[in-house]
């Protein structure tokens, strides 16, 4: 493992938790050279999941994309890294519990949504109006008067 910091290939464990519900070691590490400290995960390694994106190509499902639109749709909202990080491996199980090797990135986006709509309302319109490719401020609208109404989209 290098030391993001210096690039050090040494470094010494600090601490070992269980993370993930126990499907992962979260390692908190110090560089030998620096004494920067920095965070290790050690996960299970799954079969992979592969993605039909929209125009019918196909890629390997990774995570952090999922991780990536989480936090943008979160950003600057008072939710924690930790929530943030479980939801996204809720999204990977929720995937993986398809038990299919291919899955459409619309399985991906419905499964984040699914998520979103219940940890935050304002992260959950932001990511829609960007999965759902809003055309203009009405239909952003209808999604907003659902969730006045108690309605996710799914239901509509």
């Amino acid at each position: 493992m290098r030391c993001p910091n210096c690039r050090h290939t040494s470094s010494k464990v600090v601490d070992s938790r269980h993370a993930d519900e126990m499907n992962a070691i979260r390692r908190r590490r110090e560089c030998d050279n620096c004494g920067t400290r920095f965070t290790t995960f050690e996960r299970m390694e799954l079969s992979p999941l592969v993605v039909i994106k929209k125009d019918g190509t196909r890629e390997v499902f990774d995570r952090a994309k999922v991780l990536d639109g989480l936090l943008k749709a979160c950003e600057k909202r008072a939710i924690p890294y930790e929530e943030i990080e479980k939801r996204a491996d809720k999204v990977e199980a929720n995937l993986r519990n398809l038990n299919k090797a291919e899955i459409t990135s619309n399985d991906i986006g419905e499964s984040v949504m699914e998520e979103l709509i219940s940890l935050d309302q304002v992260a959950y319109v932001r990511f829609a109006s960007v999965y759902r490719e809003f055309k203009d401020v009405n239909q952003l609208m209808d999604i907003v008067k659902n969730l006045e109404k108690g309605k996710n989209e799914h239901e509509i």
